[in-house]
């Protein structure tokens, strides 16, 4: 009733894929084209008018006008005209005006109060009630270093002191916890870092000696010392600095002053030696003392050194104080022996050049002026600060500043008419002769307590930053308010009155 078959197959023709094919377009869908325009806008058309959309009638209105704008240069000639004797009138009056002389504009904002940064302290020294001896800052600013010893009573020769770092930049700063701390057998009366080598650091001792340390090497800094020789001072050493070996060279030698008379001058050797290379020595008998002055009677004995500042204008000239409360001007460049000076591999020089009106104590600190080649800074244990030309015997001005010792004056590295002093009462004082000469600008109390200010270091890099140290062992930060950093207009003109004022 079935059988097998095969029949013929119905073909249906895609109306579609014919439409389509007449047209040579291939597609995989059912719509039609999608036109597409490569444009940073999604119009049509596109303008340079600053809109992401098509022209208004307002736009086009505006363009307009500002097409049919003309200016009328006759008319702006003859108005140009009529007003220009009376802007040239005003713009000579205005040019003849002093009203704004010396008017500087000032984008800073002032700060008006002088904020204690960081209160940095090594309890261990504390402990032992050893006081802050000497400040210094490293070549980059950053890292302060404080030597811990005594200056008043006690067995100073053979009691351990300390010299400690921190680095301010440093995250997580412990007040109380140095980077760094070095055990030193004897006090430690004053440090230097090296001018460029921020790791390196100088440090004088009671006992006579000179240390150089490494501060990069925690396990062992001690790199270089004078050892007890000859040629090592026998009294403390009261600063020490480092001097620079020629005008154009890298290289620098140690300088340390004591109270022994003698200026010396270490030379780094590859075997951590410190080897003399040169001295001077201060006698009573070759100093060449001002008519003016009281001579002192005729002998050999020796000139106590107690500080020391170099000229920032001639390399071979410095300013020294000595215990008998002189000042006196010396160069490196003298060829005079000294004499009777016995006990040193090399012959000693007598620096001294000129002898200035003393105060009524020993000199403990001296300034060189960084803006002015003359001038320069005494301060006295008679409370005393001195302003002195280094062309006359009498000081230019005379200040009392405490009742009580003045340990330390320095000249700031950014304004030519700021100084500042630590005194006795523990106050930092900043002065500032644009303002007053005769009292200080900012009193800052150190301590609560009337602990004494020993030492104080301006930071010539971030010369914001001012470091005090006291005998409470306390090291003090402080941020200077902007009146103290910017130099006010012409400064330098009032300095060069006051080196030109002739003393009463």
């Amino acid at each position: 009733m079935f059988g097998d078959g095969r029949a013929r197959g119905a073909d249906v023709e895609s109306l579609w894929r014919r439409d389509q094919g007449t047209r040579c377009e291939a597609k995989s869908c059912q719509t039609g084209e999608i036109s597409m325009v490569e444009a940073a806008v999604q119009s049509h058309s596109s303008q340079d008018a600053g809109l992401q959309t098509d022209q208004g009638e307002e736009t086009i209105q505006y363009l307009d006008h500002q097409q049919e704008a003309r200016v009328d240069y006759t008319g702006l000639l003859s108005f140009l005209q009529g007003v220009e004797d009376v802007v040239i009138k005003e713009l000579n009056k205005n040019w003849r005006s002093h009203a704004f002389d010396g008017f500087e504009v000032n984008w800073i904002d002032q700060n008006e109060m002088v904020s204690c940064l960081h209160s940095l302290s090594y309890p261990e020294a504390q402990d032992q009630k050893l006081q802050v001896t000497s400040i210094s800052w490293n070549a980059t600013g950053s890292v302060v270093a404080c030597s811990y010893g005594r200056l008043d009573d006690g067995d100073w020769s053979t009691e351990k002191s300390y010299v400690c770092t921190w680095n301010l930049d440093r995250r997580g700063l412990n007040p109380k916890h140095p980077d760094l701390v070095v055990d030193v057998p004897s006090s430690v009366m004053c440090l230097a870092f090296h001018p460029s080598q921020p790791s390196l650091i100088v440090g004088g001792l009671y006992s006579g000696e000179v240390l150089l340390w490494d501060t990069s090497s925690i396990d062992d800094p001690l790199i270089g010392r004078t050892g007890m020789t000859d040629d090592t001072h026998t009294d403390p050493v009261y600063q020490v600095d480092w001097l620079q070996e020629s005008k154009h060279s890298h290289h620098f030698q140690i300088l340390s002053v004591s109270t022994d008379g003698k200026i010396l001058v270490w030379q780094t050797q590859r075997d951590g030696q410190l080897k003399l290379a040169e001295g001077f020595a201060l006698v009573t008998q070759q100093i060449p003392w001002s008519l003016k002055l009281k001579k002192h009677a005729r002998g050999e004995s020796a000139v106590g050194v107690t500080s020391l500042s170099f000229s920032h204008f001639d390399p071979c000239v410095f300013i020294i104080g000595v215990e008998g409360g002189y000042s006196l001007k010396c160069s490196t460049a003298v060829e005079t022996t000294a004499v009777s000076r016995t006990g040193s591999s090399i012959p000693l020089k007598a620096p001294a050049q000129f002898a200035f009106a003393p105060h009524g104590g020993p000199v403990y600190s001296v300034s060189c002026s960084p803006f002015h080649r003359n001038l320069f800074l005494s301060g006295s244990t008679d409370g005393h600060v001195h302003l002195h030309s280094m062309l006359q015997a009498q000081p230019l001005i005379s200040l009392q500043l405490s009742k009580k010792y003045l340990f330390s004056v320095r000249w700031s590295p950014v304004r030519p008419l700021v100084f500042a002093a630590a005194t006795g009462e523990g106050e930092v004082q900043l002065f500032d002769f644009g303002k007053s000469s005769q009292k200080p600008t900012v009193s800052i109390k150190q301590a609560s307590v009337q602990t004494p200010v020993y030492c104080i270091e301006f930071n010539v890099m971030q010369t914001h930053l001012l470091a005090a140290g006291d005998a409470s062992g306390m090291l003090k930060i402080w941020k200077l308010s902007s009146d103290f950093i910017q130099e006010g207009p012409r400064e330098m003109n009032r300095l060069e009155q006051l080196a030109n004022e002739i003393p009463d």
